[in-house]
């Protein structure tokens, strides 16, 4: 099998997020426009970020995938035409739709796009895989709730130019694929329309009627009562056995995430499958890539469905809450004369312990031993939100600019 085209797909919920996708090494990123989208949280993209996002990574070679992933509703059909053509006019080299409807409209009005048939698809076995390669289908990325074996038949019985894509990192929904109309009946916010309020992430209790105000909590089992609050998917661990799979797009989750979330994570996950492809036979990976993953903002981790049913690991009963260990304090602009030159984001001071973080390379550590501020001058600390500042390069290595300098929380 030939790994050499495997995919790095890196969420951009804006430019600064996609930006970050393109310093650290996606192959391709997904993105939103101003409608059809299932992540209205973000900003997203209008027409003219679009063109400048589209001109951006394909100067670096990287693929656009649009998603226009929801199901609309019949008011909105009338828009999807402009809305499509304008996409394509600007460069996007994908659509990623869930709707059969929306990729006939795509076949019509802009036949050269490719079409990537979205998770909430709800594609399980290979006979719907090859009817939406029959119909246009370019990629398929398949239902969460597979696991590898069945992923490696579905490739065995398909086309061999029919993509695969699955998702390996991220945030996970309790629902099927990701169709779920929980938020719908509770909060009136269509989550198959990219309105998602996670009520999965809720506590719940029970309230007898003639007790009003008193609250009984609700046992799954001994662990508490966040009864449908799925644990986060990681398979940094795990490249090789997607790959061997038949799995030609490894998806990170997160276009709501943060910037400095798709920068490490897309950096961990590109050096996994670096580290891969030089030796498909041998794959290890080194502790210090498996050790990034942890320094994002997560809950607690699980491999999904891929190794069977997810019995002990499904659900994280505690809180909603998130595990965070490393806070960004600055952004690297460049280095010279000795010196590193950045931008604040969290304060730190003089004496701190903290890390580098450059695309490709294992983190650095670091020690403050001085600061100067934009004016040249000492200070004890970076107290000013977005000041400039410079430290002495004691590392032996320049830092490419957008390289991440954080501090252990």
């Amino acid at each position: 099998m030939n790994y050499d085209k495997l995919e790095v797909l890196a969420p951009a919920g804006d430019m600064e997020r996609l930006d970050a996708a393109l310093d650290f090494g996606a192959d391709a990123v997904y993105l939103g426009g101003t409608a059809f989208g299932m992540r209205a949280g973000p900003k997203n993209f209008d027409e003219d970020a679009m063109l400048n996002a589209v001109r951006k990574c394909h100067d670096k070679g990287v693929k656009v995938h649009l998603t226009c992933n929801t199901l609309p509703r019949n008011d909105e059909i009338p828009y999807f035409e402009g809305f499509i053509r304008t996409a394509f006019d600007a460069g996007v080299d994908a659509a990623i739709t869930a709707d059969l409807g929306l990729m006939s409209l795509i076949k019509k009005f802009t036949p050269d796009l490719e079409i990537h048939m979205s998770t909430q698809t709800g594609i399980v076995n290979y006979v719907t895989a090859n009817e939406l390669y029959s119909m246009g289908a370019k990629r398929v990325v398949l239902a969460r709730e597979l696991s590898l074996d069945e992923v490696a038949e579905i490739r065995a019985k398909t086309p061999s130019d029919l993509e695969i894509e699955t998702f390996v990192h991220g945030a996970m929904c309790v629902s099927f694929s990701g169709r779920c109309l929980l938020s719908s009946y509770l909060v009136n916010r269509d989550a198959n329309r990219g309105q998602c309020a996670q009520p999965c992430r809720w506590g719940y209790h029970l309230m007898e009627e003639k007790r009003e105000g008193q609250f009984f909590p609700v046992f799954e089992d001994e662990k508490g009562t966040y009864i449908l609050n799925s644990m986060d998917m990681c398979m940094i661990d795990h490249i090789d056995k997607l790959a061997k799979a038949g799995v030609n797009s490894f998806k990170i989750e997160g276009r709501a995430k943060s910037a400095y979330y798709v920068s490490v994570i897309t950096n961990a996950y590109r050096q996994a499958v670096d580290i891969f492809k030089s030796d498909p036979d041998n794959y290890k990976l080194p502790d210090y890539v498996r050790e990034e993953v942890f320094k994002v903002s997560h809950r607690d981790y699980c491999t999904g469905f891929f190794f069977g049913h997810p019995s002990d690991c499904r659900q994280y009963y505690a809180d909603n809450g998130y595990i965070r260990s490393y806070d960004v304090c600055a952004v690297v602009d460049s280095c010279e004369n000795g010196r590193i030159f950045a931008e604040q984001r969290n304060k730190f001071c003089i004496g701190d312990e903290l890390e580098i973080l450059a695309p490709g390379r294992k983190p650095v550590k670091y020690t403050v031993s001085e600061i100067r501020n934009a004016d040249g001058e000492s200070v004890e600390n970076t107290c000013h939100a977005a000041m400039k500042f410079s430290m002495p390069n004691t590392c032996g290595e320049d830092f490419p600019p957008h390289s991440i300098i954080r501090k252990k929380s």
